[in-house]
């Protein structure tokens, strides 16, 4: 695991190399063990590495035996013994035991296509280099993994591309003018978090998940832009080995092969447990597979929210090493700013997995698995329900005019019938006034702030979303399943949204400010395209959610984990919005960002604190806008509103 970065298009080495060691600096949380550079003319490529496999051997940059290619990466090849074996055969030649020197070979075997046969997590960047290490660099590929698992952002600025893990890398670059991204506070406020392609900083995008791209470094601004190798019209149906197996023995067959292969590491593994079935299952698996398993919990003093004793109990039955980090408000509150200090992009989720990721580090542990998936694939969330109900919404509201939507919507509003949960009626009345407001109906079960608050607090009208980038990778996810069942719609727009853009960026974020590795069994590739193809009928059980997971590793499972419902794990916040961590909110908001202010105002901002103090919405608005105010606080601090010349970027010292 490590954090990696680059720049293409620096004339001067001292100055690219400046450039590179500010970048890496600034993920030095990614990767404490040790640092990678390769410098050459107008391309300069670095890394910070938190050593997991091969410790002694897996130093990067990584060559090949010709040194005309280098990579340097971020991730984990779930097959790389495999593809070794395959490529040694065909004549390549080895010196370490890493799955990072497996890369390098895969692409000067495959070239591009090599993306298609790697199975992980991860973000890479190869520099061929045909006329050897003192040769020039003649082009850069980066590629992400399917699923969108580990980041990679890029920027272009004065014909010069810049590359990295982090968002902060490439502001910390010196050369990314700090701008803060009109484009994508709506996106914010709709979902609580930023939407691919975008960030919240103008001009800084994501390499999408499934995508490659390959950069000329002799013009890097005409490369042609990214390239899909992976989606849901892409991917085949996986030939099964068990040509006569169930859905229920393939699915446990994937499950057990996809936790051993995420087990291999040459340092101690740990799994993130709560009382869930899909932290259960995954420390099931992992402790038929392999002795020496940790697991860990976040407690609290609060009951309500507590899973430990649940997890205690699983743990002494799967015979895991087990610890627990009890969180109580005093503590919450006095190390809340750390936490939010982790956010490389805003989010209203992730101070969880901060505190989880912590207590495995503290541990000892650089490597945890996580339950991250399941609810995407197998149908855990009440959005593979309630998408139909807001369907129906929407197809009734077409057959009347707007004024009347809007009649018939105020008045349901003030009879009270929804008083018990304004939230959800906030939610389909935005489906029933406006139900082409968003690409898919399902996106309105996601919603946060709806279409129409966001037009009140900005001042603008959402008729124009269409045109923007975060729009046109939601309606590209939901065009790409529209003529398959519900159920698996459902489940790869969760995969394309909420996983990519709350989730698996938090977590990636929250795990690697701790310096720990987080894998998700869950989301192997061969698993997700098994499920993915199956029927709707294999997977929507009459009873329950889940029920293809539960028949198939239910056996392995205490019962009272099977039975209970879906508990999300989640921190008290309602409580400790209304106790002291309350007066940091308001605090916050009281000391509104400049930058911020332009686009969303602290007036609207009040306002949604005031309805939470009344009860008239959840604790999730005022945390969210709290959030992104303090990420704009600390990241782009006024009078940063144009790029450093990076030609004159004068070298800096790495303590």
């Amino acid at each position: 695991m490590c954090g990696i970065c680059g720049a293409i298009g620096i004339e001067s080495r001292e100055q690219s190399e400046a450039v590179i060691r500010r970048m890496m600096a600034s993920m030095l949380h990614r990767g404490p063990d040790e640092e990678g550079i390769l410098l050459s003319s107008r391309v300069a490529m670095g890394m910070r590495r938190l050593s997991i496999i091969d410790l002694a051997g897996g130093s990067q940059p990584v060559w090949n035996e010709r040194a005309s290619l280098a990579v340097v990466f971020n991730g984990e090849i779930y097959n790389f013994r495999e593809l070794r074996e395959e490529l040694a055969a065909a004549g390549h030649r080895f010196h370490t035991r890493s799955d990072t020197e497996v890369i390098v070979h895969a692409y000067e075997a495959w070239g591009e296509g090599c993306v298609r046969r790697l199975r992980g997590m991860f973000a890479f960047a190869i520099a061929e280099m045909p006329d050897g290490k003192d040769g020039g660099v003649a082009r850069v590929f980066l590629a992400r993994d399917r699923l969108g698992i580990k980041p990679l952002y890029y920027a272009l600025v004065d014909g010069k591309l810049l590359f990295a893990q982090e968002v902060r890398a490439l502001l910390a670059s010196g050369c990314i003018p700090a701008r803060l991204s009109s484009a994508a506070i709506p996106a914010y406020l709709l979902f609580g978090s930023m939407c691919e392609p975008l960030t919240l900083i103008d001009g800084v995008v994501s390499l999408p998940p499934g995508h490659s791209m390959s950069i000329p470094v002799a013009a890097p601004a005409s490369f042609v832009g990214p390239a899909c190798y992976w989606d849901a019209r892409t991917m085949a149906r996986p030939e099964s080995r068990e040509p006569e197996a169930s859905p229920v023995q393939r699915v446990r067959s994937l499950l057990e092969d996809a936790v051993a292969s995420h087990l291999v590491a040459d340092v101690p593994v740990g799994v993130f447990l709560s009382s869930g079935l899909d932290s259960t299952t995954i420390a099931a698996l992992a402790s038929r597979a392999q002795g020496g398993i940790h697991t860990f919990t976040v407690a609290f003093t609060d009951a309500d929210f507590s899973e430990a004793e649940t997890a205690r109990r699983t743990a002494g039955r799967l015979g895991t090493t087990h610890s627990e980090l009890t969180l109580s408000d005093a503590e919450m509150t006095e190390r809340l700013d750390e936490a939010v200090a982790a956010f490389d992009q805003p989010s209203m989720d992730g101070i969880n997995t901060y505190f989880v990721s912590w207590a495995a580090r503290q541990a000892g542990l650089k490597v945890a698995l996580s339950g991250l998936g399941s609810d995407e694939i197998f149908g855990g969330y009440g959005t593979f329900r309630e998408t139909s109900k807001v369907t129906s919404i929407a197809a009734l509201a077409r057959w009347f005019p707007r004024t009347l939507r809007e009649f018939a919507a105020g008045a349901l509003g003030r009879s009270g019938a929804f008083q018990s949960s304004p939230d959800r009626f906030r939610k389909a009345s935005a489906a029933f006034l406006d139900p082409d407001a968003l690409p898919h109906e399902y996106f309105f079960t996601r919603l946060l702030f709806t279409p129409q608050m966001f037009a009140s607090a900005a001042g603008r009208e959402f008729s124009s979303w269409d045109s923007l980038p975060w729009w046109r990778w939601l309606s590209a996810s939901a065009l790409q399943v529209h003529s398959l069942d519900r159920f698996t719609q459902i489940s790869w727009l969760e995969l394309r949204s909420y996983l990519l853009n709350t989730l698996l960026r938090d977590t990636d974020a929250m795990s690697m400010a701790n310096s720990l590795e987080v894998r998700v069994p869950f989301l192997d590739a061969p698993l997700v395209e098994y499920v993915l193809s199956l029927p709707e009928s294999a997977k929507l059980g009459s009873s329950r959610p889940k029920a293809l997971l539960i028949a198939a590793l239910g056996d392995l499972l205490p019962p009272e984990v099977v039975a209970q419902r879906k508990r999300t794990f989640t921190f008290p916040w309602e409580k400790w919005l209304r106790g002291s961590l309350g007066e940091r909110i308001a605090a916050g908001f009281a000391d509104w960002s400049p930058a911020l202010e332009s686009h969303l105002g602290r007036d609207f901002a009040l306002g949604v604190w005031q309805d939470f103090q009344n009860g008239r919405t959840t604790w999730s608005r005022p945390w969210s806008l709290y959030v992104l105010n303090e990420w704009v606080k600390r990241n782009l601090r006024e009078g940063r509103a144009s790029a450093i010349d990076c030609s004159r970027a004068a070298a800096v010292s790495i303590s």
